[in-house]
């Protein structure tokens, strides 16, 4: 029968783990105790839910099976649309061991949702070390109870993620499991000087090192990363998927071979709709098809943007609903 074990070996036989602490803590750590029950999608359309308590006995074991695989698991759907999910393990213990987290550090964790990483980073730092924010009462609520269920008591807090949880502050750490437009300005207010804040911007993972309350910078990592949507009070001008633009706009006219790479959807998504495809497309080409690794996330006096290869260089692309700015660079709204 399917177990934690089985779920080590396929998040270290995909790379990840590689830090004693976290694969004792994802070795641990139950999964099963925070997905009680879960969604998958029936080939002929529809869905169907898989629990604990099903008593059906094969049920039950195809419900242990997909708690244990490597995936992400839909756990909270409204009116057809997903609204939480437990994220795919070993993208989990990729974004955590990028944290670089060390002892006696505070984390603030944006996006509670069933409780499983909030217990993980509890299972490395301690209860007292770790505050979890999700929007929704009954999200927090079942967090809470999963958490006690494994024996773990991290801070969960119910309220806006963008805002963060102030009241406990200041964070050595910020990790988010939801898709931004841009990084909040409340996080890095919270945040002690030099703090890393990991978050999914459009669909990449940036890591910015903290130099003050309005300012930060960092790059993505290479992984690509697909969250369902921060909710809230707060827009960051993001879209599912999108920092601006999201993956529905259209890429009539450019060659297939772009419309099949993954980097080429990467940079048109981060430029958002200050870039058209065939601009993005020359863009792309003539920069050697960068990888996402190339790209980051500066916050400066409060503006964002996004860039390839500098800052300061020719590609910039303003972030949020207030930015401003020309195709291909930020100009003078990043000054």
């Amino acid at each position: 029968m399917a177990g934690v074990s089985d779920l080590v070996r396929q998040i270290v036989a995909g790379g990840a783990l590689t830090d004693p602490a976290w694969r004792s803590a994802f070795a641990e750590v139950p999964r099963e105790v925070f997905v009680p029950y879960y969604y998958v999608t029936l080939s002929g359309g529809g869905q169907e839910r898989l629990w604990r308590e099903d008593p059906d006995p094969e049920r039950r074991r195809r419900w242990l099976q997909g708690v244990y695989d490597d995936v992400p698991l839909a756990t909270r759907v409204r009116d057809g649309a997903l609204v939480s999910s437990s994220s795919q393990p070993s993208l989990m213990a990729m974004m955590l061991e990028s944290l670089d987290v060390r002892d006696g550090m505070r984390v603030l964790e944006i996006g509670t949702g069933t409780g499983y990483n909030a217990a993980l980073l509890a299972h490395r730092l301690g209860d007292a070390q770790v505050t979890s924010v999700d929007l929704e009462p009954e999200v927090t609520e079942a967090a809470r109870v999963h958490l006690a269920a494994a024996g773990y008591r991290p801070r969960v807090v119910t309220g806006d993620g963008a805002l963060g949880a102030p009241a406990y502050a200041p964070y050595d750490r910020v990790i988010a499991t939801c898709a931004l437009g841009a990084v909040p300005g409340a996080w890095l207010e919270q945040c002690a000087p030099g703090a890393l804040v990991l978050a999914p911007v459009g669909t990449g993972l940036v890591v910015l090192r903290v130099a003050g309350p309005r300012d930060a910078e960092g790059r993505f990592l290479p992984t690509p990363a697909y969250f369902v949507p921060l909710r809230g009070g707060w827009s960051g001008g993001g879209e599912s998927g999108g920092a601006a633009g999201g993956p529905g706009r259209s890429t009539c006219g450019i060659p297939r071979h772009a419309q099949r790479h993954d980097s080429f959807h990467f940079l048109f998504g981060l430029a958002g709709h200050r870039v058209g495809p065939r601009e993005a497309y020359e863009l792309w080409r003539g920069a050697g098809r960068p990888a996402r690794e190339r790209y980051g996330v500066t916050v400066r006096g409060g503006a964002q943007w996004a860039w390839l290869d500098d800052p300061d260089g020719p590609h910039r692309w303003p972030l949020g609903a207030g930015s401003s700015g020309s195709t291909g660079a930020a100009g003078s709204a990043h000054r």
